[in-house]
């Protein structure tokens, strides 16, 4: 079951988050799945953000890490990238699942839960 402070209504999601560079959006998405808090993580380099900031529009260069969880953990998983993440406002965002493998999404569920042992 979600937590109560967030009302959601679907079973498997995905986290967004970017980073500062594949260094940390790999550190990120070892320590959540090892955590158990994901079930997999993908790395996207060499991403380009546009992006305003303190009166001024930027330009940089980030990474992107996709975090594969439940609902059930996605609170949880979005805290622990806040708490690890260099940025002072990091983006960690909750985009559900509608739908797809069911052996996928069976998947997902079994490494985030709590009586599953990581190899």
């Amino acid at each position: 079951m979600p937590p109560k402070s967030m009302n959601w209504d679907f079973s498997h999601c995905l986290v967004y988050v970017t980073a500062a560079d594949a260094a940390e959006a790999r550190a990120i998405g070892r320590a959540m799945v090892a955590a158990r808090l994901a079930a997999c993580a993908n790395v996207f380099e060499g991403m380009v953000p546009i992006f305003g900031w303190e009166g001024a529009i930027k330009e940089g260069s980030e990474a992107v890490v996709i975090l594969k969880t439940t609902a059930e953990r996605a609170e949880a998983l979005v805290a622990a990238v806040e708490a690890m993440h260099s940025y002072e406002v990091p983006c960690a965002v909750v985009l559900p699942i509608a739908g797809g493998s069911r052996g996928f999404l069976d998947w997902i569920s079994q490494e985030t839960g709590e009586d599953y042992e990581v190899g």
